[in-house]
């Protein structure tokens, strides 16, 4: 999607079929990015998945050109091989991992050294998700859209509809809430799960929550959804490598209640930008949820100063970019001091 914008700053999109697992296909890139690497006389190489790592590996190799890698994932392990594959996302020179979580999940299931190790947090781009460049007009639209009443708190759900997202863990939630008026709009693509959204709007029915749950589908428009909601929940029940819906809800100025574990922990501050709650505890999450929706104006308004002051140093897209640009600087200064062929 970015090819055209990158052309238009004067990049040169070279496109391979880097999409593969098969060990031949892999070799055969390695050596196309090789010769990549001796033509344009490229100083570094960043691989940001595994199947591509692997190549960019075989071919920093070939070429003694330091390779840096970015860890996104927790990556699961299920399969015979699977960690010998994984670990080429903690064999560059070095290693971003997205969040302190990935960090230390490296050091234990990689063993990578620290001097090899760099947490760089994902970032939110700012200029997107700014409650000041949000105009009413389009949140009003999207409210029409969605039909919502002016007078009841928004609870927001941004998340895909798979099963570890915890859209159902939300609705259990919902349902010891019943008592409260609340309206929760779940916002996400099902991407061809439709036995997913199937049984998500089972539960719902179960529940008896069809009056205060709309399935909103893919919105275009997540700065004004954002600034729809009164609450932002992340629910997965699994850890989050990073969690970029809360750092974008926190650009917004929106309380966040999640589980504490994964990133959550990182971008989340307890009890001051949002509640982090004890991972698979329902009861908490509802009460959570509940005292987020009940926060007064003056409340409101400092939490939301604590959460966009913290995003803007810590998780804006501006920052992730300079602390990347530091760690190529660092590594080809480095690689300088050793010889290599061209």
């Amino acid at each position: 999607p970015l090819e055209r914008d990158a052309k238009r700053v004067g990049a040169r999109h070279v496109a391979l079929p880097l999409a593969t697992k098969r060990p031949w296909s892999i070799r055969a890139n390695a050596a196309r990015i090789a010769d990549l690497i001796r033509d344009e006389k490229i100083d570094l190489v960043h691989a940001r998945s595994r199947g591509p790592a692997w190549s960019a590996l075989k071919a920093c190799r070939a070429t003694r050109t330091p390779l840096v890698t970015t860890y996104h994932g927790t990556y699961s392990e299920g399969f015979p091989g699977k960690r010998l594959y994984n670990s080429v996302m903690a064999r560059g020179d070095r290693v971003i991992a997205i969040s302190e979580f990935i960090g230390r999940l490296i050091a234990e299931r990689h063993k990578t050294p620290a001097e090899r190790r760099v947490v760089i947090h994902r970032g939110v781009d700012l200029d997107v998700f700014d409650p000041e460049k949000t105009t009413a007009a389009r949140t009003v639209a999207l409210a029409d859209k969605w039909r919502i009443p002016d007078d009841i708190p928004v609870i927001l759900l941004p998340a895909r509809i798979t099963g570890w997202k915890g859209h159902a863990a939300l609705l259990d939630a919902l349902a010891q809430l019943k008592d409260r008026k609340l309206l929760c709009v779940m916002v996400g693509d099902d991407q061809g799960r439709r036995s997913q959204r199937s049984k998500i709007e089972a539960k719902i029915k179960a529940l008896g929550l069809e009056s205060c749950v709309l399935i909103a589908g893919h919105c275009p428009d997540m700065a004004a959804a954002y600034m729809l909601a009164d609450v932002v929940v992340n629910a997965s029940v699994e850890p989050e490598a990073f969690g970029r819906v809360m750092a974008e809800a926190g650009a917004m100025g929106k309380p966040v209640v999640a589980f504490k574990h994964g990133g959550a922990e990182e971008i989340v501050v307890d009890g001051r930008t949002g509640w982090l709650t004890p991972p698979g505890d329902i009861p908490a999450f509802a009460r959570a949820i509940g005292m987020a929706a009940a926060l007064t104006a003056p409340e409101r308004e400092s939490l939301a100063r604590e959460a966009t002051t913290r995003v803007r140093s810590q998780f804006s897209k501006r920052v992730m970019c300079d602390r990347t640009l530091d760690v190529y600087e660092q590594v080809i200064r480095r690689a300088r001091g050793r010889s290599r062929p061209r």
